[in-house]
């Protein structure tokens, strides 16, 4: 088989998003297209190939919730539904709201999203930690001040990600110093890496233009009628609600931001940057819901099953959302199987000019991310391409780096079928083709600049 075919499940999910407007329909449809190709590539080709290539693309959905961190993002994604619907209905945003309105700390949309900015900085432990306190935090704030649903998820999912990766105390940072660990690269693993904040233009250009955002309230392309429409995912705001006390959305809130470094200490043995996020995450969000869940209850206001039929339609509200969260899963264990990163990946190490190494490893590292849905997997990939090239060529190893996390984040952030965006879409109540739609024109304009930037980078340090 043709490796240019591997290519082809990827290309049925963009056309038939663009054509038909339907995630969950794009995403089947390409997972099939990747399951048909495995078992061509496997040559077995033959008249029962439709029936078997069906079954194998079950099969390949039961599969990947065999795997732990897998089965923790989809409970998670369900489970972040029953805190928001016990936030919302207990009237504890609505106060949290006229609280921070009243105080003066976000009397003004301007102010509204440098908050949600500052506190998706400041949880940069962990990327779904970050844009789910952000999401979380603000909904009601971007309700109050009209601001755009779709809006929100840009900040929380453009910052996110970027902040994880500059500032690398985190899981990204010990992940990647792993995959450095076996290479020769004249410095230490931990330096090449610092080296790449200054060198990581992708990141740096999408924090500047967040906030660019923010500050002058000015807004582009598809966005800019996502503002006129002010279109939710629920078709309703989150401040509805008569307000109770704030103690009903800061509490569970904390109890989140607070137990999940708890349990990142816990599950990396006292070190926090060896925690496993997703195993962290999960935890922090079911204790969440069992504070939100008791002080409701021990208020009198709510009975018990109240409550239950609370958690679950809240739940039941995301249940799209964690549709495609699966499906995506599948989609990427296909590809990997398929070798749509491998052959991407190939295509860069053939025949490269040096000072157009960076600009093709961020070009080959956005493809593959935009591709497969997953900027570790990325990662996985194209480090063991890039560091042996910088042991036999004599290449600045933070540069090499850099080009490989800005192409992964980059293409992350423009990918219908990535976690990181359907999180962020959860978060901020946000329909995930309007989050993809609105987000595109901001992240190809900050992709622009990077390549540029790497191309200089290239000509000035090779």
């Amino acid at each position: 088989m043709a490796d240019w075919l591997t290519l082809l499940p990827a290309l049925v999910a963009i056309i038939v998003v663009l054509w038909r407007k339907e995630v969950i329909l794009a995403l089947l449809l390409s997972l099939c297209c990747a399951e048909l190709l495995i078992y061509l590539q496997a040559g077995n080709a033959g008249p029962g190939l439709l029936l078997d290539g069906s079954i194998a693309t079950l099969e390949r959905i039961v599969a990947v919730t065999r795997d732990g961190d897998n089965a923790r993002i989809l409970m998670f994604s369900l489970l972040v539904g029953g805190l928001l619907a016990y936030m919302r209905d207990s009237g504890g945003v609505s106060a949290t709201v006229k609280l921070l309105v009243e105080k003066g700390i976000a009397k003004t949309a301007r102010q509204a999203g440098l908050l949600t900015f500052f506190i998706s900085a400041v949880t940069f432990i962990e990327s779904n930690l970050s844009s789910l306190t952000a999401g979380i935090s603000s909904r009601g704030l971007f309700d109050k001040f009209k601001m755009s649903r779709a809006r929100l998820a840009y900040i929380i999912d453009s910052t996110s990600a970027p902040i994880c990766i500059i500032i690398l105390l985190n899981g990204w940072g010990a992940y990647i110093l792993g995959l450095l660990s076996t290479y020769s690269l004249g410095e230490s693993a931990v330096s090449v890496l610092i080296g790449t904040i200054p060198l990581n233009f992708y990141a740096l250009f999408t924090l500047g233009l967040v906030l660019y955002t923010i500050i002058s309230g000015k807004v582009y392309g598809p966005m800019r009628k996502s503002e006129q429409q002010l279109h939710t995912l629920a078709h309703h705001t989150e401040i509805d609600v008569k307000p109770s006390h704030p103690a009903f959305m800061l509490v569970p809130l904390l109890t989140l931001v607070a137990s999940m470094l708890g349990f990142m200490l816990l599950t990396g043995n006292g070190r926090l940057v060896s925690g496993s996020g997703s195993q962290s995450v999960l935890y922090a969000t079911t204790l969440a819901c069992l504070v939100a869940y008791c002080m409701m209850l021990f208020s009198k206001r709510f009975s018990h099953q109240q409550l239950v039929d609370t958690g679950f339609k809240g739940m039941s509200e995301l249940l799209p959302l964690v549709t495609i969260v699966l499906l995506s899963l599948a989609l990427g264990s296909s590809l990997k199987l398929l070798g749509t990163g491998t052959f991407i990946a190939s295509i860069v190490n053939d025949n490269l000019p040096l000072i157009l190494i960076p600009s093709l490893l961020f070009l080959a590292g956005a493809l593959i991310s935009f591709t497969t849905g997953t900027s570790w997997g990325t990662f996985a990939i194209l480090i063991p391409i890039g560091m042996p090239m910088v042991e036999l060529l004599g290449l600045p190893p933070s540069l090499v780096l850099a080009a490989i996390l800005s192409g992964g984040v980059f293409g992350d952030h423009c990918s219908p079928i990535s976690d990181s965006t359907a999180v962020s879409s959860v978060a901020s109540g946000c329909d995930l083709l309007e989050h993809v739609k609105t987000q595109l024109p901001y992240a190809l304009f900050c992709g622009a600049l990077a390549l540029l930037a790497f191309f200089i980078a290239g000509m000035l340090m090779i």
